[in-house]
């Protein structure tokens, strides 16, 4: 008995046996595709309207129905059909006629770019099937009601993730006779977190909910002892970026066969966030001159910068950590791949990975900034990516450190990850992509050290516990600070750390001292000292405390250097210099005071108002040197929002931005940028002049869009102070059904 023509397999559609094809990496590109693609001699009597013609696909795309709502892709803010790959979606075809399995053969075909071919995923061919199975695409018949067929899609779970191109493919004896070429039956296909089969399946729903769909984050900023937050628009699901993100891929010209793969894809990422060496999204810049951009504080989200790279073809100036870890987070969850971004206080830098930040003194103590390379960064921020890593040993899945700033150079770019977060633990730091990286900028020792006249170098402290100190990322399903340092390194001093530490020693990361190093004895004299917290523009005071906890009396030669720093730690000047002694009897403490003037820092201040305090200490008796160093962010004044008006959709509301100048100086060319996800998109207005105890009001109508929580974001800089934000959470209703 011969099967129903519906379960008979499709001939092969070649699409005329193409060979040698050149790359293929743009998904916006696509080749003609024939309508009608002959197969042999046209039979005698051929008539086309013997056989079923496609009128019109309906993709069942709007927000409110099934395929959107089931996907989780009801946000995105377009009007195509955009599902997740390894699950059942629907479409309803409209033919000719009524469609007779018994005499009628047809079947579905995506095609992304150009060039596809079967092999490389770019193209592929649903056939109709009797039952879908998981793990492979077909199509199944649901219902069939006069003209129309409606089908149930199963997509693969390890599919190319991009837009696609739909035809709908009719076997006739000549040939294969397909629609006319339809944007509108585009599909986009994303990761699927909801699935098990995905590489980037995460089972728990709350996670899945904060790391894949919330389009407003929190960035933690500031640095230990006074850490500051801001609220960034991630706005994945905006008008146009998930455009943008896919043109991130082909500028970066990764193959359409490699991106069904969050590996690659996060690793390419990373080198296009920055611009540093291929032309990509943001341009970096820490030396406080932006004159032919925006500054990076002035940023309230990702959505200008995507849409702006998007159209210009340009990088978009400028960006500094928080600002590339925040785009990168948008592109990957847009995507689909579960994003966090991570803040990591006191961080690494400039030390080769070899888990030793060197500070080096002359005689007397003091710093000497020649010698002086390395540089602990207040915070650095980038990125975690959660997936599976298949490419290295079991166990070392899960979230990924990857990050988009521009620091060293990987496989000759400017890139880094993905790493597996559970590999730095343990030290595992051969596992590729730059483990060892990462590894160092949360586990490096601090060496201080005297460069003596004779070449000699006299190790005179060794602090362990400097760098990453704490490690955070947003909480889930709320505004506050999530602790994540022990997912990054054991508790110092346990045996587990210590057994990390000898890995990553075994894999030769770490740098033996130098032979003609001396390790001096620690004294029986400490010193430390607290900076006063204080308000930008006011007088406060650094007090330093020495303690002799030995029976000899001392005497001290101590020296503060107070230094004007980019949040890198990277120092532009110093702005104070005291030197003083200190008289220590046995058993007994004693506290000096130095009071900081505001005129003493005001005139010089950078981006984030950091300063950095040295101070040290010779004891005359044994001239051993006591070495401490401290960072104090100054509190910058805020904005204040507030709204009027009926706090509904599709209704008027008014929100009010109000910022009181307190700085003692007037404040010139300021600007103020407003955000507001499902309520407004980014408006931007520059005021003249804000002079010193008056207050700027900016009123702004809008409409919103969205119901629930949302949340407006303003910034305000300009060239005297930045890093000036304020937000406000906002519950917007639904319009009532008339």
């Amino acid at each position: 008995m011969s099967q129903p023509a519906s379960q008979k397999k499709p001939p092969s559609a070649s699409l005329n046996g193409r060979r040698a094809l050149p790359p293929n990496f743009s998904n916006a590109e696509e080749d003609e595709v024939p309508e009608m693609e002959v197969i042999g001699l046209m039979p005698k009597g051929f008539n086309l309207k013997d056989y079923l013609q496609v009128v019109n696909v309906n993709m069942i795309s709007s927000d409110q129905e099934i395929n959107k709502q089931q996907h989780h892709t009801d946000r995105y803010y377009n009007p195509k059909l955009i599902v997740r790959r390894g699950q059942p979606y629907y479409i309803q075809i409209e033919f000719t006629r009524p469609y007779k399995p018994e005499k009628d053969v047809f079947w579905l075909e995506y095609i992304i770019g150009r060039y596809p071919q079967v092999n490389k995923g770019t193209y592929i061919q649903i056939p109709l099937v009797e039952e879908l199975k998981s793990g492979v695409w077909g199509a199944k018949i649901m219902q069939k009601e006069g003209n129309s067929v409606n089908l149930s899609i199963m997509s693969a779970p390890d599919c190319i993730v991009g837009k696609f191109r739909l035809y709908v493919a009719v076997w006739t004896p000549s040939g294969i006779l397909r629609n006319k070429r339809d944007p509108a039956t585009d599909t986009y296909i994303l990761f699927n977190p909801w699935c098990q089969e995905d590489s980037v399946f995460l089972d728990d729903e709350k996670e899945r909910e904060e790391y894949v769909l919330n389009d407003v984050g929190v960035i933690f900023h500031g640095n230990i002892n006074d850490i500051k937050t801001r609220s960034w628009n991630y706005g994945q699901f905006e008008e146009g970026l998930l455009d943008a993100c896919l043109t991130i891929m082909d500028r970066a010209k990764l193959d359409l066969s490699g991106r069904s793969n969050p590996v690659k894809i996060s690793r390419v990422a990373s080198a296009m966030i920055n611009a540093r060496d291929d032309e990509g999204v943001l341009a970096g810049s820490w030396d406080n001159i932006y004159a032919y951009g925006v500054p990076p504080s002035s940023w309230t989200g990702s959505v200008d910068i995507l849409l702006e790279y998007h159209s210009s073809a340009s990088p978009v100036q400028y960006g500094q950590c928080w600002v590339f870890a925040g785009v990168f987070n948008t592109f990957l969850r847009c995507l689909g791949i579960p994003a966090r971004v991570i803040t990591n206080y006191s961080s690494a830098h400039d030390n080769n990975a070899n888990l030793q930040l060197d500070i080096f003194m002359d005689e007397e103590g003091i710093v000497d900034t020649k010698l002086t390379k390395d540089s602990v960064w207040n915070y650095h921020c980038w990125n975690e990516a959660w997936m599976s890593r298949p490419d290295l040993p079991v166990g070392f899945g899960g979230w990924q450190a990857v990050d988009g700033t521009p620091q060293e150079t990987s496989d000759g770019m400017y890139r880094c990850g993905p790493a597996s977060v559970q590999a730095v633990k343990h030290g595992h730091v051969c596992f590729q992509f730059d483990a060892a990286f990462v590894f160092a900028e949360v586990n490096s020792d601090v060496v201080y050290s005297r460069a003596m006249k004779n070449g000699a170098r006299v190790i005179e402290q060794i602090d362990t516990t400097h760098i990453g100190k704490l490690i955070v990322t947003k909480d889930i399903g709320s505004d506050g600070m999530k602790d994540i340092t022990e997912q990054y390194k054991f508790r110092e001093g346990t045996d587990e750390e210590r057994l990390a530490l000898e890995t990553a020693l075994m894999y030769g990361v770490k740098k033996e001292a130098t032979q003609d190093s001396v390790h001096l004895p620690q004294s029986d004299v400490d010193m430390d000292f607290e900076v006063e917290h204080a308000v930008l523009g006011s007088d406060f005071k650094v007090t330093i405390t020495f303690r002799n906890n030995g029976q000899s009396r001392h005497t001290a030669t101590a020296y503060l250097s107070g230094n004007i720093v980019f949040y890198t730690g990277v120092p532009k000047n110093e702005f104070k210099s005291q030197s003083f002694d200190v008289i220590l009897e046995p058993f007994s403490s004693k506290v000096v005071e130095v009071l900081i003037s505001s005129s003493d820092y005001i005139s010089q201040l950078l981006d984030q108002a950091s300063l950095h305090f040295f101070v040290t200490a010779r004891l005359n008796e044994t001239r051993k040197i006591l070495a401490k160093q401290k960072t104090s962010v100054l509190d910058i004044p805020k904005l204040h929002l507030k709204v009027k008006g009926e706090k509904v959709v599709g209704k008027e509301m008014f929100v009010t931005v109000e910022f009181t100048n307190l700085v003692k100086q007037k404040l010139k060319n300021v600007s103020v940028r407003l955000d507001g996800p499902g309520i407004l998109k980014t408006v931007q207005r520059t005021f003249k002049e804000i002079p010193e105890n008056s207050t700027l009001t900016w009123e702004e109508k809008c409409i919103p869009r969205r119901a629930g929580l949302r949340k407006l974001i303003a910034s305000l800089t300009c060239d005297t102070l930045r890093h000036v934000y304020g937000e406000l959470d906002v519950e917007i209703q639904k319009r009532l059904a008339v």
